[in-house]
């Protein structure tokens, strides 16, 4: 009987193609952009077919949700990133389940992470959530702070920041590549500092709607949840 999920492994294969055509595009190498498939309300069900299909890391935006599917990500041998609004009393759950936390939006955030992780003899790899659009309905650092917070950072012993991440104002045009253009920048300068526990590696931009001008402009992650799976079933 066909898998009623069958379409998940067509639009794995078509973002898949969307990328490799945006990286001749733009000069990039196809094997540079990681392709993370987003399953926030999906379930597992869905997230077997992406896997079957290739997909080979998972963004969660709840550590509720990355609980429930704990099971499906270890018997995979798949990771799954935290990538959503994170509070402090959740923290301690993650050093059982990942070791990369994306939205990582705060001084004190980070000295959360410092002391669950360092409790389990641990170390978290972590992405700096910038405020690029400096929009007040978003969390994420500003611009303008980011550096300040990433020497405070570069002290911490069971921590690491491996890059940034960031979600645009929402603009369907090209008009957007700006957002990222200053993020390719500020994760360039972070990477000339060359200090102490800070791996930039991870340039975490683009999504379902946006990830061609991402890449255009760097991105070494793009995040797509609707683009693979459809719709999002708040209903779970």
């Amino acid at each position: 009987m066909e898998n009623i999920y069958s379409y998940v492994a067509d639009n794995v294969k078509k973002v898949q193609e969307e990328i490799a055509r945006a990286c001749v595009k733009y000069g990039r190498n196809p094997e540079d952009v990681i392709l993370m498939g987003v399953s926030k309300t999906q379930p597992v069900e869905k997230l077997q077919v992406a896997y079957d299909a290739g997909i080979r890391l998972f963004g969660e935006n709840r550590v509720q949700e990355l609980q429930q599917k704990a099971e499906f990500f270890q018997a995979n041998n798949v990771p799954c990133h935290i990538i959503g609004t994170l509070q402090t009393n959740k923290v301690k759950y993650l050093p059982a389940l990942t070791d990369t936390i994306q939205s990582v939006n705060s001084l004190k955030l980070a000295n959360e992470i410092e002391k669950q992780y360092g409790k389990a003899g641990k170390k978290a790899n972590i992405c700096l959530e910038i405020n690029i659009g400096d929009e007040d309905s978003k969390s994420g650092i500003p611009y303008s702070q980011t550096m300040e917070l990433v020497h405070q950072l570069s002290e911490f012993k069971h921590l690491t920041v491996k890059g940034l991440m960031c979600i645009p104002p929402i603009d369907d045009t090209e008009q957007v590549r700006k957002y990222f253009a200053q993020m390719r920048k500020l994760f360039v300068d972070i990477s000339d500092k060359k200090l102490d526990n800070i791996d930039m590696c991870i340039l975490s931009m683009g999504m379902s709607g946006d990830y061609p001008w991402a890449i255009a402009e760097g991105s070494t992650l793009v995040r797509v949840g609707t683009g693979i799976f459809g719709r999002r079933n708040y209903n779970l």
